[in-house]
C-alpha cells in the first residue's frame, strides 16, 4: 500500500511539474505575441487614399474613371500633385476625361504634371503654366543643336546681329538674351517620351509675354541660336556678350611712317632719317 501511495505521489509531482512547464511556455509565447503586436502598432505608418492608374498609359491616350483605382499611400511620401478625390480629377460640368502628356506605368500615382486639364487634348496649350505663353523659334541643324532637342529640355537663347560695343562702335555681336527656357514642343511634337533625334524647323518655348516681345524683336533683327542646358544643371548663367573684335583680336594700329636717305661713301652705305613728305 505504501508502495502504491509513493508511486502515485511521484507521478502526481511529475504531472504538476510538467503542467507548470507547459503553462510557463504558453504564458511566455503569449507575452511575446503581445509585445510583437504592440511594436507593430507603434510601427504603423499613417496612410491616405490616392488615385493610381491601373494600366500602362502613353502620350496622347485618354484617361477615364475606369483607368483609375484607389490605393493607400504613406502620408509622408505622397508625390506632389496627386489626386485624392474623383471630383478633383473630373470636375462637375467638364468632360469626363483627361489626356496623358507624360507616360505612366501601371500602379503609378496620377499627378497633375502628367495629364492635361479636364476634357483637353495633349496639345501645347495643355502644357502651359498659368500666365505663360508659347512662342515658336525658327531653327536649323546648327541653331537647333543638331536635332537633339526634345520637349522637356531647357535651352539658352543667343542672339547674333549688329550692335554697339563698349566704345560706341558698330560691330557684329552675339548676346545671351534668355537663359534656362523650357522647351515644350519640337515642330508639332509635344511628347516628352520621344527620344529619337529630330531635325526640327521650329521649336516652341514657354515664356512670359514680355519675353515673347523680346524674342520676336530679336528674331526679326538678327539670328537666334540655342544651347542645350544639362538635365542636372542648376547653375545661374550671367550676362554673356561677345563682339567680333573679341573673336579676331584688336586690329593693330598702323606703324608710324619713317623716311630716310641712303648715302654711299665708298663701300659704306649711310642711312640718314629725314622728315617724311605729307
Amino acid at each position: 500500500m505504501r508502495l502504491i501511495f509513493g508511486l502515485v505521489l511521484v507521478v502526481g509531482i511529475g504531472l504538476a511539474g510538467f503542467a507548470v512547464y507547459m503553462a510557463r511556455d504558453f504564458i511566455g509565447g503569449y507575452q511575446a505575441q503581445l509585445d510583437a503586436e504592440r511594436a507593430a502598432r507603434v510601427a504603423v505608418i499613417p496612410t491616405v487614399e490616392v488615385f493610381v492608374v491601373n494600366r500602362t498609359l502613353r502620350y496622347g491616350q485618354q484617361i477615364t474613371a475606369k483607368d483609375l483605382r484607389v490605393v493607400k499611400w504613406p502620408e509622408n511620401a505622397i508625390p506632389e500633385g496627386t489626386f485624392r478625390k474623383i471630383e478633383d480629377i473630373f470636375p462637375e460640368g467638364e468632360r469626363k476625361f483627361r489626356t496623358v502628356i507624360r507616360a505612366m506605368e501601371k500602379g503609378e500615382a496620377l499627378m497633375t504634371v502628367k495629364v492635361s486639364r479636364p476634357g483637353a487634348d495633349a496639345g501645347v496649350s495643355s502644357r502651359l503654366t498659368q500666365g505663360m505663353r508659347a512662342f515658336a523659334i525658327r531653327v536649323d541643324v546648327s541653331s537647333g543643336v543638331s536635332g537633339f532637342l526634345r520637349p522637356g529640355d531647357r535651352v539658352d537663347v543667343y542672339w547674333s546681329g549688329t550692335g554697339v560695343n563698349s566704345v560706341g562702335e558698330s560691330e557684329a555681336i552675339t548676346k545671351l538674351i534668355l537663359a534656362n527656357v523650357d522647351l515644350i514642343a519640337v515642330d508639332q511634337i509635344a511628347d516628352n517620351d520621344r527620344t529619337a533625334p529630330t531635325i526640327a524647323r521650329t521649336i516652341t518655348v514657354e515664356v512670359t509675354p514680355r519675353q515673347v516681345a523680346a524674342l520676336a524683336q530679336a528674331q526679326a533683327s538678327g539670328r537666334l541660336s540655342l544651347a542645350l542646358v544639362g538635365a542636372q544643371d542648376e547653375t545661374t548663367t550671367d550676362a554673356v556678350e561677345v563682339g567680333q573684335g573679341e573673336i579676331i583680336g584688336e586690329i593693330n594700329a598702323p606703324q608710324k611712317q619713317s623716311c630716310s636717305v641712303r648715302t654711299r661713301r665708298g663701300a659704306e652705305i649711310i642711312e640718314t632719317p629725314i622728315p617724311c613728305p605729307n
